[in-house]
This record gives structure tokens, sequence and C-alpha cells, in this order.
């Protein structure tokens, strides 16, 4: 009977340890389940400005949501972005829609086509904000001549879109005096005067601007739209943009040029990954809105317009549904 008894135990605590295992088995499975790939790297651009800021709360919902490592990564943004992506070093990326058309063609800051890169939705415009202290006496684009001007970071979307604009109104960089800085260095610049005018390209508010508009006299310089619309038959990525009055504390609207932003990934990585990363963008647009008030701009609709890149399958499947 001792002997059967202990059978019957050793048998017992088996069948449990069994029972343990499967059930810690089935709970890694769940662990990242949606997702094939353990890491999600979003790359972004400087750390003050909305790609960082949506990027990061995109990051922490895709780690909750999925149990996988997502981060951001701060980069020099559009250019930077796309060549990360080229080379598989991230997933997913914040790019503007003028650098993703010259990636795809060769062109500007690419030597030679760009491919494995998809894209999954447009997302709000990116404005283009020329910044100067207030008194300067720059009060258009044409004003920036022989000044001394920040166009953002070398090679970034920023950077690109600055030259596009001032040559479409005769400048080029001969005719000014150029500092390649970021947002928050721009707006130090400015601040010290060491430059006259930056340009800062993103979603309304910039947080750089906003803080410096809180400490220093700034006035935002127009773009008009008709020269904009001229600019556009070569460039049909820009689209005239007002800025609301009170955005900076300026008393009036300003006419300004702007550029759709757009998500995009990888091309190799799987239609249900990128179903799902797509489909948690569009399930948390709150979050996103919350963290910055430039994605309340991004639509279902919108989200389907203005596609520069070919759409990833993930992502056409996930807007095939909502229809």
């Amino acid at each position: 009977m001792k002997k059967i008894t202990l059978l019957s135990s050793l048998a017992l605590a088996a069948f449990l340890a069994g029972c343990s295992s499967d059930d810690a088995g089935n709970s890694t499975e769940k662990s990242g389940e949606g997702l094939d790939t353990n890491i999600v790297t979003i790359g972004t651009g400087g750390a003050s400005g909305p790609y960082n800021i949506l990027g990061t709360t995109l990051a922490d919902t895709y780690t909750s949501e999925f149990d996988v490592n997502s981060r951001t990564q701060t980069t020099g943004a559009s250019v930077e972005n796309i060549n990360l992506l080229s080379q598989g070093k991230i997933e997913m990326a914040f790019v503007m829609s003028d650098a993703l058309s010259q990636a795809l063609a060769g062109e500007v800051s690419f030597t030679e086509p760009v491919d494995n890169i998809s894209q999954v939705a447009t997302l709000y415009p990116n404005v283009v904000q020329i910044i100067t202290k207030e008194g300067s006496g720059i009060k258009t684009i044409e004003d920036l001549k022989g000044k001394r001007v920040a166009v953002g970071d070398q090679n970034s979307g920023v950077e690109v879109n600055a030259r596009q604009l001032l040559e479409g109104h005769g400048i080029t960089y001969d005719d000014i005096q150029v500092d390649y800085l970021g947002y928050a260095e721009a707006a130090s610049g400015l601040s010290a005067g060491t430059i006259d005018a930056a340009f800062l390209t993103s979603g309304l508010p910039n947080a750089s601007v906003l803080e410096l508009s809180e400490t220093l006299g700034i006035e935002l310089v127009s773009v008009e739209a008709s020269n904009v619309e001229e600019i556009a038959k070569e460039f049909p990525y820009f689209i005239s943009y007002e800025i609301p009055a009170n955005t900076y504390g300026n008393a009036e609207p300003i006419m300004t040029a702007a550029v759709p932003n757009a998500l995009v990934v990888r091309t190799d990585m799987s239609e249900e990954d990128v179903y799902n990363l797509t489909k948690t963008i569009f399930d948390n647009l709150d979050k996103l809105e919350n963290s910055h008030q430039a994605a309340k701009e991004i639509t279902l609709e919108g989200a389907q317009e203005s596609v520069i890149a070919p759409l990833h399958p993930g992502a056409k499947k996930y807007f095939d549904e909502q229809k």
C-alpha cells in the first residue's frame, strides 16, 4: 500500500508539473502575440519635435500591447530615417513626403533609388515655420537674403524643403549664411542672437518655438500662397497652409507652406505585423492626441490620401477592412 501511495503521489506531482509547464508555455506564447518581430524601433527626429513625442507614445503603446522591445531612435529626421530603414537598422519611421519622394527617385540627398520602404499612412501636415526675432525687419521669405539662417540638420527633411522653398523664391545658399541646426539649437541661436532666422518644419505647435515665444519676442515669416502654388508645380507635395492666430502669440494668422508627413516601414516586414501595427495606431489616436496636438489632424480618411510610397500590404489590409 505504501508503494502504491508513493507511486500515486509521484504521478500526481508529475501531472501538476506538466500542467504548470503548459501554463508557462501558454503564457510565453501569449506574450508578444500578434507580432513576429521582437523589436520595433521607430526613427523620429529631434528630441523636442513632434516626431519624437508621438514616436515615444507609439513605442510605449506597442510595448504594452505586444510585449515587444519598442523604442524610439532620435535622429536627424527624414533623410537619416530613410537610410536607416533601407539598411535594416530600424523597423518604422516618421518622414516628410518630400524626402520620401526624393528617396524613391534617387534624387537630391539620395544617390540611387531607395527600396525596401513602404508607406503605412499619411499623417498630419508638417508646417514650415520660419521664425525670427521681433523687430528684425524680416517679414517675408525674400527678406532672408544676406541673413544668417538655420535650415535644420544637414540632409534632414527640414533642410530639404527649406532649400526648395528658398530656391522657389530665387534664393540659393550662396545668398544667405547657412547654419545646420536642429530645433533646440536653432531656438538657442535666435535667443543668443547668433542667427537671424530659422526654419523649423513640424506639426503645430513646435515645443522649441513655443518655449521661445514665451521667453523672447518672435515673429513668423510669411510665405505667400501664390508662391507656394507656383513651387508646387515642380514639387507637388507642397501645400499652402495658414498658421492660426495665437499659435505662438501671433495676433494674426500667418500664411506659409506645409508638407504632409508619412509613416513608413520596411517592405520586408510581414503583412500580419504591419496590419497589427497599423491597427494599433488608429485604435489609440486618443493617446497620440494627448501627447501632441498635431495628432488631431491624423484621420483614417486622410491616412489614405497623398500616399507617396507603395502602401504596405498589411496597412492596405487594415484600411480595406474599414470600408
